[in-house]
């Protein structure tokens, strides 16, 4: 097990966050999770609320730093206690799962966010979506939660997402690749973008994860770009086919290792 899961990576290190603002968390992780469900506003429901324009800036930051910030400028009082939604910051379910990693790790929870496919939310399809995962050392597994509709009505066990109702973008490409899944099944909801790219594209997004880099889910960088619009050949494809291996095998070095990849690795003007 790489215990490094337990230190914050670039976009979740909590340097400089008042202590009074994360005081009250504490507890099991989904204690520790429980409460990021109430600090961010899904983009369309803070255009029905009628947010001003500048508050959708907070979609497009990466580190939770930068969000947590924002969240204290809207109420400066503690993450545990409730917010009315027009107190949240605008963010995808990649918010909810990366506010959530960051709040595990400060806690020293082994945990990092995944980027995959959400098969509980429309029936037939598997959605493009975020969750976060930590590890349990009496069930030696890890443990996956949702945290955007923990404690909601959604799902009775957001808590302990069952077995194929989150996919990884890891186990999503296995998954197509051995022919067990339709890829024009998985996308994003809403869009056109269906199909194996939709996959290829989270199978990276995923190994930075990984890695302690959880980009936004539109970045893109090394022959992303091209494998969305279908540019790519077999050998792109045998490469994404050995990362999904190492990553299934949950070995480390070999993850980090693959990570190094300029293919596959994110630039730091992407971090930054």
């Amino acid at each position: 097990m790489d215990t490094d899961y337990a230190s914050p990576g670039p976009l979740t290190d909590l340097e400089g966050i008042a202590p009074a603002v994360l005081s009250g968390l504490g507890g099991g992780p989904v204690e520790i999770c429980r409460p990021v469900r109430s600090l961010v506003l899904q983009p369309a429901d803070a255009q029905q609320l009628g947010l001003s324009q500048d508050r959708f800036a907070t979609n497009q930051m990466r580190p939770v730093r930068r969000l947590i910030e924002e969240l204290v400028a809207l109420l400066d009082r503690p993450l545990v206690e409730p917010r009315a939604p027009e107190l949240r910051v605008v963010g995808t379910c990649r918010h909810f799962a990366v506010i959530a990693c960051a709040l595990l790790r400060r806690h020293g929870a082994l945990s990092r966010a995944r980027c995959g496919f959400a098969t509980y939310f429309q029936p037939g399809q598997s959605l493009d979506h975020w969750v976060v995962e930590h590890w349990s050392a009496g069930d030696q597994r890890w443990v996956r939660t949702d945290p955007e509709i923990l404690g909601g009505q959604f799902l009775d066990h957001a808590e302990d997402l069952l077995p194929g109702e989150f996919l990884s973008g890891v186990e999503a490409w296995a998954a197509y690749r051995n022919g067990e899944v339709d890829a024009s099944t998985f996308g994003v909801y809403g869009t056109s973008n269906f199909g194996a790219a939709e996959i290829r594209g989270n199978l990276v997004k995923d190994l930075a994860c990984l890695n302690k880099v959880e980009m936004l889910p539109w970045d893109e960088w090394g022959q992303m770009t091209a494998a969305y619009a279908g540019q790519t050949g077999p050998e792109y494809d045998q490469l994404l086919d050995t990362v999904a291996a190492m990553c299934v095998a949950d070995d480390p070095v070999a993850i980090a290792d693959l990570y190094a990849h300029e293919d596959l690795r994110v630039p730091p003007h992407l971090i930054c």
